[in-house]
Protein backbone atom coordinates (compact mmCIF):
# COMPACT_ATOMS: atom_id res chain seq x y z
CA UNK A 1 0.00 0.00 0.00
CA UNK A 2 1.33 3.40 -1.00
CA UNK A 3 1.48 5.53 2.16
CA UNK A 4 1.33 8.71 0.05
CA UNK A 5 -1.93 7.75 -1.67
CA UNK A 6 -5.11 9.68 -1.00
CA UNK A 7 -7.21 6.50 -1.11
CA UNK A 8 -5.64 3.05 -0.95
CA UNK A 9 -6.64 -0.55 -0.37
CA UNK A 10 -4.42 -3.51 0.37
CA UNK A 11 -5.53 -7.12 -0.15
CA UNK A 12 -9.12 -6.04 0.40
CA UNK A 13 -11.35 -9.09 0.78
CA UNK A 14 -15.04 -9.51 1.55
CA UNK A 15 -16.65 -12.89 2.16
CA UNK A 16 -20.38 -13.32 2.76
CA UNK A 17 -21.87 -16.38 4.43
CA UNK A 18 -25.11 -17.84 3.09
CA UNK A 19 -25.89 -20.73 5.38
CA UNK A 20 -23.02 -23.18 4.99
CA UNK A 21 -21.89 -21.55 1.76
CA UNK A 22 -19.29 -18.80 1.67
CA UNK A 23 -19.38 -16.32 -1.20
CA UNK A 24 -16.19 -14.41 -1.97
CA UNK A 25 -17.44 -11.04 -3.25
CA UNK A 26 -14.03 -9.36 -3.33
CA UNK A 27 -10.60 -10.99 -3.22
CA UNK A 28 -7.25 -9.30 -2.46
CA UNK A 29 -8.10 -6.02 -4.21
CA UNK A 30 -5.19 -3.59 -4.01
CA UNK A 31 -5.39 -0.14 -5.52
CA UNK A 32 -4.05 3.36 -5.02
CA UNK A 33 -5.58 6.72 -5.96
CA UNK A 34 -4.18 10.21 -5.91
CA UNK A 35 -6.25 13.13 -4.68
CA UNK A 36 -8.35 14.55 -7.50
CA UNK A 37 -8.31 11.37 -9.56
CA UNK A 38 -11.33 10.11 -11.53
CA UNK A 39 -11.27 6.31 -11.38
CA UNK A 40 -13.60 4.11 -13.40
CA UNK A 41 -14.49 0.61 -12.21
CA UNK A 42 -15.82 -1.79 -14.85
CA UNK A 43 -16.83 -5.43 -14.87
CA UNK A 44 -19.79 -7.79 -15.28
CA UNK A 45 -22.63 -8.19 -12.79
CA UNK A 46 -21.46 -10.03 -9.69
CA UNK A 47 -17.82 -9.08 -10.22
CA UNK A 48 -17.50 -7.26 -6.88
CA UNK A 49 -17.90 -3.67 -8.06
CA UNK A 50 -20.67 -2.69 -5.65
CA UNK A 51 -18.95 -4.56 -2.81
CA UNK A 52 -15.83 -2.47 -3.41
CA UNK A 53 -17.93 0.69 -3.44
CA UNK A 54 -19.73 -0.22 -0.21
CA UNK A 55 -16.42 -0.90 1.52
CA UNK A 56 -14.89 2.38 0.34
CA UNK A 57 -18.04 4.21 1.44
CA UNK A 58 -18.00 2.71 4.92
CA UNK A 59 -21.34 0.97 4.39
CA UNK A 60 -19.73 -2.41 5.05
CA UNK A 61 -16.51 -3.66 6.62
CA UNK A 62 -13.99 -5.98 5.00
CA UNK A 63 -13.40 -9.57 6.05
CA UNK A 64 -9.69 -8.86 5.71
CA UNK A 65 -7.36 -6.31 4.20
CA UNK A 66 -7.04 -2.56 4.68
CA UNK A 67 -8.57 0.68 3.45
CA UNK A 68 -6.93 4.03 4.13
CA UNK A 69 -8.12 7.52 3.29
CA UNK A 70 -5.56 10.32 3.73
CA UNK A 71 -3.39 7.84 5.61
CA UNK A 72 -6.11 6.95 8.14
CA UNK A 73 -7.49 3.44 8.31
CA UNK A 74 -11.26 3.28 7.85
CA UNK A 75 -11.46 -0.51 7.85
CA UNK A 76 -11.02 -0.55 11.63
CA UNK A 77 -13.44 2.27 12.55
CA UNK A 78 -16.32 1.58 14.91
CA UNK A 79 -19.97 2.32 13.99
CA UNK A 80 -19.92 5.88 15.32
CA UNK A 81 -16.66 6.69 13.56
CA UNK A 82 -17.94 5.17 10.31
CA UNK A 83 -21.08 7.30 10.53
CA UNK A 84 -18.94 10.44 10.80
CA UNK A 85 -16.78 9.24 7.90
CA UNK A 86 -19.85 8.73 5.71
CA UNK A 87 -21.30 12.08 6.74
CA UNK A 88 -18.29 14.30 6.15
CA UNK A 89 -15.78 12.47 3.96
CA UNK A 90 -17.83 10.63 1.36
CA UNK A 91 -20.69 11.46 -0.98
CA UNK A 92 -22.56 8.59 -2.67
CA UNK A 93 -24.92 8.36 -5.63
CA UNK A 94 -26.62 5.25 -6.95
CA UNK A 95 -28.51 3.88 -9.94
CA UNK A 96 -31.77 4.40 -8.04
CA UNK A 97 -31.99 8.04 -7.07
CA UNK A 98 -33.21 7.38 -3.50
CA UNK A 99 -35.07 10.68 -3.26
CA UNK A 100 -37.86 11.31 -0.75
CA UNK A 101 -41.00 11.52 -2.87
CA UNK A 102 -42.84 14.00 -0.64
CA UNK A 103 -39.90 16.44 -0.53
CA UNK A 104 -39.03 19.08 -3.10
CA UNK A 105 -35.66 18.97 -4.84
CA UNK A 106 -34.44 21.66 -2.44
CA UNK A 107 -35.61 19.71 0.62
CA UNK A 108 -34.06 16.49 -0.67
CA UNK A 109 -30.68 18.15 -1.12
CA UNK A 110 -30.86 19.83 2.28
CA UNK A 111 -31.89 16.67 4.12
CA UNK A 112 -28.41 15.35 5.10
CA UNK A 113 -27.65 18.65 6.85
CA UNK A 114 -30.46 17.96 9.30
CA UNK A 115 -28.32 15.23 10.91
CA UNK A 116 -25.36 17.60 11.05
CA UNK A 117 -27.38 20.03 13.18
CA UNK A 118 -27.33 22.84 10.60
CA UNK A 119 -30.11 25.46 11.10
CA UNK A 120 -32.94 25.32 8.56
CA UNK A 121 -32.15 28.65 6.90
CA UNK A 122 -28.53 27.60 6.32
CA UNK A 123 -29.61 24.16 5.13
CA UNK A 124 -31.83 25.63 2.42
CA UNK A 125 -29.25 28.22 1.39
CA UNK A 126 -26.56 25.60 0.95
CA UNK A 127 -28.98 23.27 -0.83
CA UNK A 128 -29.83 25.97 -3.34
CA UNK A 129 -26.12 26.55 -3.96
CA UNK A 130 -25.68 22.86 -4.69
CA UNK A 131 -28.64 22.80 -7.08
CA UNK A 132 -27.12 25.77 -8.91
CA UNK A 133 -23.89 23.77 -9.35
CA UNK A 134 -25.83 21.06 -11.20
CA UNK A 135 -27.92 23.64 -13.14
CA UNK A 136 -31.17 22.70 -11.44
CA UNK A 137 -31.96 25.72 -9.25
CA UNK A 138 -34.96 26.55 -11.46
CA UNK A 139 -36.53 23.20 -10.49
CA UNK A 140 -35.89 23.49 -6.75
CA UNK A 141 -39.59 23.47 -5.79
CA UNK A 142 -40.46 20.39 -7.85
CA UNK A 143 -40.93 16.96 -6.30
CA UNK A 144 -39.25 13.85 -7.77
CA UNK A 145 -42.36 12.78 -9.70
CA UNK A 146 -42.26 16.12 -11.52
CA UNK A 147 -38.64 15.67 -12.61
CA UNK A 148 -37.07 13.62 -15.40
CA UNK A 149 -34.67 10.79 -14.59
CA UNK A 150 -31.69 12.98 -15.41
CA UNK A 151 -33.01 15.79 -13.23
CA UNK A 152 -33.56 13.37 -10.34
CA UNK A 153 -29.99 12.14 -10.65
CA UNK A 154 -28.75 15.74 -10.62
CA UNK A 155 -30.69 16.26 -7.39
CA UNK A 156 -29.00 13.14 -6.02
CA UNK A 157 -25.58 14.51 -7.04
CA UNK A 158 -26.33 17.85 -5.36
CA UNK A 159 -27.40 16.00 -2.20
CA UNK A 160 -24.18 13.96 -2.22
CA UNK A 161 -22.15 17.20 -2.30
CA UNK A 162 -24.02 19.04 0.46
CA UNK A 163 -21.52 18.13 3.21
CA UNK A 164 -18.52 19.05 1.02
CA UNK A 165 -17.11 15.51 0.77
CA UNK A 166 -13.60 14.70 -0.34
CA UNK A 167 -14.61 11.58 -2.26
CA UNK A 168 -17.61 10.99 -4.50
CA UNK A 169 -18.62 7.36 -5.04
CA UNK A 170 -20.97 6.75 -7.97
CA UNK A 171 -22.47 3.26 -8.26
CA UNK A 172 -23.97 2.86 -11.77
CA UNK A 173 -25.26 6.47 -11.73
CA UNK A 174 -26.39 6.24 -15.37
CA UNK A 175 -28.01 2.80 -15.16
CA UNK A 176 -31.57 4.15 -15.45
CA UNK A 177 -30.82 6.86 -18.00
CA UNK A 178 -30.70 7.12 -21.79
CA UNK A 179 -27.40 7.61 -23.62
CA UNK A 180 -27.59 11.38 -23.99
CA UNK A 181 -28.62 11.96 -20.38
CA UNK A 182 -25.94 9.52 -19.19
CA UNK A 183 -23.23 11.59 -20.82
CA UNK A 184 -24.65 14.76 -19.29
CA UNK A 185 -24.54 13.22 -15.81
CA UNK A 186 -20.98 11.94 -16.17
CA UNK A 187 -19.96 15.32 -17.61
CA UNK A 188 -21.18 16.90 -14.36
CA UNK A 189 -19.03 14.46 -12.36
CA UNK A 190 -16.07 15.21 -14.62
CA UNK A 191 -16.54 18.96 -14.18
CA UNK A 192 -16.66 18.58 -10.40
CA UNK A 193 -13.49 16.53 -10.58
CA UNK A 194 -11.67 19.10 -12.71
CA UNK A 195 -12.97 22.31 -11.16
CA UNK A 196 -13.09 21.33 -7.48
CA UNK A 197 -10.46 18.61 -7.36
CA UNK A 198 -13.09 16.16 -6.14
CA UNK A 199 -11.88 12.56 -6.13
CA UNK A 200 -14.42 10.48 -8.08
CA UNK A 201 -14.79 6.70 -8.19
CA UNK A 202 -17.46 5.56 -10.62
CA UNK A 203 -18.82 2.09 -11.36
CA UNK A 204 -20.34 1.51 -14.77
CA UNK A 205 -21.12 -1.23 -17.28
CA UNK A 206 -20.62 1.42 -19.96
CA UNK A 207 -16.90 1.11 -20.59
CA UNK A 208 -16.93 3.62 -23.45
CA UNK A 209 -18.34 6.20 -21.06
CA UNK A 210 -15.59 5.49 -18.55
CA UNK A 211 -12.97 5.63 -21.30
CA UNK A 212 -14.16 9.11 -22.29
CA UNK A 213 -14.20 10.63 -18.80
CA UNK A 214 -12.14 8.64 -16.28
CA UNK A 215 -8.39 9.13 -15.83
CA UNK A 216 -7.92 5.41 -15.21
CA UNK A 217 -10.14 2.33 -15.43
CA UNK A 218 -9.81 -0.92 -13.49
CA UNK A 219 -11.68 -4.12 -14.30
CA UNK A 220 -13.09 -6.61 -11.81
CA UNK A 221 -14.05 -10.23 -12.47
CA UNK A 222 -15.08 -12.75 -9.84
CA UNK A 223 -14.01 -10.35 -7.11
CA UNK A 224 -10.51 -9.79 -8.45
CA UNK A 225 -8.83 -6.92 -10.25
CA UNK A 226 -8.01 -8.58 -13.57
CA UNK A 227 -6.90 -5.76 -15.85
CA UNK A 228 -5.93 -2.13 -15.96
CA UNK A 229 -4.54 0.13 -18.62
CA UNK A 230 -1.80 1.90 -16.69
CA UNK A 231 -0.54 -0.97 -14.53
CA UNK A 232 -0.77 0.93 -11.27
CA UNK A 233 -3.20 -1.57 -9.74
CA UNK A 234 -2.41 -5.08 -8.63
Amino acid sequence: MDSDSFVATENLTKVYSAGTVQVVALKDATLSLDKGQFLGVAGPSGSGKSTLMNLLGGLDQPTSGKITVEGKSISTLNKEELALYRRYQVGMIFQSFNLISSYTALENVAFPLLFAGVPKRDRLRRAEEMLTKVSLDSRKDHRPAELSGGEQQRVAIARSLINDPKILLADEPTGNLDTKTSRQIVQILSDLNKEQGLTVIMISHEELLLADFAHDVIHLCDGKVVHDDNEIYR
